[in-house]
């Protein structure tokens, strides 16, 4: 397996007439190979969530589902801090795939415990957590391999319009969830369970999303590739003419032992600000996603208007995304922290009126599409600045390590096992509500400790001016 994932030795530089065109085509193609793995991936991710409400008519409580859900996001959290070191010495076209394949065919197995054992609750409950934990565990392998083609192929003046563009990813593949889960049960479960019609969620939620999944690292694999040297190009600093202060030619091309990577991002002060920062924007984003299906359920929305209500959060993500990276890169000067924390002031809003409004479809929905306008954009750019802060060479192990929070405190302890015992405990969502307010503020005051390591930023801007 090492031998299978050792990245392309690097090629001689070419030094043809073609060099730039064949740059310019190549960082197309692996953008677009990324773009749809990393889609390919949220097909397969956090499908429990919208099986929930099929679940509870079996007998399973909020904080049960809720716990085997975290087992997820637990899995995924361990998983991308330790794939991300695998990664940083592996090549990316090959570990992306196999993580999406691995991802895919755990996904399937998710059918077994409500197939086979939902009689025996105490097992089912248990299978499901463990299916999931492997879901999660080989999601690990999505985000790292991405951002290590990012910091190879893109230059840190443009990587925030380019990784806001990128991190659409998880919309495009994000929002297909929902319709995916009511349609491929009309379209396909039939086939499997006859006229048993409470079984066919089941198709819908794990295994056509998963037979989709393959599919789509196929294509990936066809198109991406590890780093411009492998190709015969030269590096994107000496490309582009642009490098991050801590970018050193001839450290920062070679591969570090993972002693080397683990000291490097641990000792990083500011990668720890980002990283507590990251889980609380994951409380946030996971906390009104992953429930937002069982909030309207239980108002008496069907499952076809709850999914859709899903893919408006998810794809009201994709212009708010773009907006936040451009204002990243054009308007504050590559700092990534000041609009983060703007962003977060606005999702506080939001949340409010959709915690006092609980009953107005209209105004639910409404809420969902604003904070799912707003809540990746601090999500893509806590990633953004995890590469900016690290060298290139640990540059995955430190967007690991905000991963590693972000899923393990954020979403599966704070936003599916806390929420879920909270909501089941109070009998009601205000104290949710409350709790995702305070983890806003404190997502704020953790991205302030990072501003003033961004200002070099502003006056190499004001330099390239002059």
């Amino acid at each position: 397996m090492a031998s299978f994932l050792t990245p392309p030795a690097y090629k001689p530089e070419r030094t043809d007439a073609n060099v730039d065109a064949d740059y310019k085509r190549l960082r197309w193609q692996v953008f677009i190979g990324i773009f749809i793995g990393y889609a390919g991936f949220y097909l397969v991710r956090k499908n429990l969530s919208m099986a929930i409400p099929m679940l509870e008519p079996f007998g399973f409580t909020k904080g049960e589902l809720g716990t085997a859900l975290a087992m997820n996001a637990l899995a995924y959290g361990f998983s991308k801090f330790v794939m991300a070191s695998v990664s940083d010495r592996s090549n990316a076209r090959r570990f992306l795939p196999l993580g999406l394949i691995l991802s895919a065919v755990a996904m399937m197995f998710m059918i077994v415990p409500i197939q086979y054992f939902r009689e025996q609750k105490g097992l089912a409950i248990t299978l499901m957590g463990v299916f999931n934990f492997m879901v999660g565990w080989f999601q690990g392998m999505g985000w790292p391999p991405c951002g290590r083609v990012m910091t190879r192929w893109f230059s840190i003046k443009e990587r925030g319009t380019w990784m806001s563009v990128w991190n659409c990813a998880h919309n495009v593949g994000g929002a297909l969830v929902g319709p995916m889960a009511a349609y491929g049960a009309a379209w396909f479960g039939a086939w499997f369970y006859g006229a048993d019609e409470k079984m066919y969620f089941l198709i819908g939620t794990y295994a056509f999303p998963a037979a989709v999944a393959i599919l789509i690292a196929i294509i990936a694999y066809v198109l991406i590739r590890d780093t411009p040297q492998s190709c015969g190009l030269p590096s994107i600093e000496k490309w582009s003419g642009s490098a991050s202060k801590n970018y050193d030619e001839k450290k920062s091309e070679q591969s570090l032992p993972f002693a080397q990577i683990f000291k490097t991002v641990l000792s990083n002060k500011f990668l720890w600000y980002i990283a507590l920062a990251n889980s609380f924007i994951y409380m946030v984003r996971y906390g009104c996603l992953d429930w937002a299906p069982t909030i309207l359920s239980s108002q008496g929305v069907d499952i076809k208007s709850a999914g859709w209500a899903y893919f408006a959060y998810e794809f009201a993500a994709i212009p708010g995304t773009l907006f936040c990276g451009w204002l990243s890169d054009k308007v504050f000067s590559g700092r990534r922290a000041l609009p983060t924390m703007i962003f977060m002031a606005l999702i506080i809003i939001a949340i409010v009126v959709y915690w006092q409004n609980m009953t107005n479809l209209y105004v639910v929905v409404g809420c969902l599409i604003a904070i799912g306008f707003l809540i990746y954009g601090p999500v893509m750019l806590i990633g953004v600045q995890a590469l900016d802060l690290a060298p290139k060479n640990a540059a995955g192990t430190a967007a690991g390590l905000t991963g590693f929070m972000g899923y393990v405190l954020g979403t599966a302890i704070l936003a599916n096992s806390v929420l879920g015992y909270v909501a089941d405990s109070t009998g009601g969502w205000d104290w949710p509500f409350i709790l995702l307010i305070v983890a806003c503020v404190l997502a704020i005051l953790f991205m302030g400790m990072t501003y003033k390591e961004e200002q070099y930023l502003v006056a190499d801007r004001k330099g390239e001016n002059k």
